[in-house]
């Protein structure tokens, strides 16, 4: 089926992200298969993280379909496009058929993206992970592909004013080496471990610094942030 809705929404994205001149830096897109299914698992820094976690899939030629809640679809200028784009809606009170829906689509040879966090993490590190995106992975036969973001959260974040306007700011996409579960529980844990560690990287190679105190709110209280503490 013709893709009439998810390239142009990328195209004006890519041209929005040139006009503000953010700094984009993509490494290890090769570990993301340019056929056949895949689950890429992205930790979870702020409103536009699917944007840029989608980027991350661009230089394979891939779009990812994302998991993402009900009530995104229910709105009515963000749910004709999620519908547009192929996502796929997730509904907490009848999880079984958002897992069957995105089941399909891996089998189908599509790359679904994942949130293992559920939520956003506030204090900016990797929080513990469900294990949805190493379940259906191992159920798929597919590859598990862990990502990390880090700058988004600098644009729009939980508890923070919006920045949309906020020019030349470093966006860092970093893909791991892809994981091959046959079991669940035997590659969450690993998958929190890789996850953490590039984010890790991200945040030590990350070309700026918060201009001054009054800044600081974006970077993790183990930096010497204002961010909260992992768990509060």
């Amino acid at each position: 089926m013709a893709e009439l809705v998810y390239p142009p929404v990328v195209a004006l994205a890519k041209t929005m992200f040139r006009l503000l001149d953010l700094r984009l830096t993509i490494e290890g897109g090769e570990h993301i298969p340019r056929t056949g299914g895949a689950v890429i698992a992205c930790n979870h820094i702020g409103y536009l993280d699917f944007i840029f976690c989608g980027l991350g899939a661009q230089p394979a030629k891939r779009l990812v379909r994302f998991m993402a809640k009900q009530e995104i679809f229910a709105n009515r200028y963000a749910g004709p496009l999620m519908r547009g784009m192929k996502h796929i809606p997730v509904d907490r009170e009848a999880g079984l058929s958002s897992y069957k829906e995105a089941l399909a689509a891996l089998k189908r040879g599509e790359v679904v993206g994942v949130f293992p966090e559920a939520t956003i993490s506030q204090s900016f590190t990797v929080k513990e992970i469900k294990d949805g995106a190493a379940r259906l992975a191992a159920a798929a036969g597919v590859p598990l592909v862990p990502m990390a973001l880090w700058g988004p959260q600098r644009l729009w974040t939980k508890g923070r004013p919006r920045r949309l306007n906020q020019r030349h700011v470093p966006i860092s996409i970093l893909i791991g080496e892809p994981l091959h579960p046959a079991r669940r529980d035997q590659v969450t844990p690993e998958l929190h471990a890789r996850m953490s560690a590039l984010l890790t990287r991200a945040q030590a190679e990350y070309p700026e610094k918060p201009a001054g105190p009054a800044d600081d709110w974006w970077l993790p209280a183990y930096m010497g942030g204002s961010a909260p503490e992992p768990g509060m």
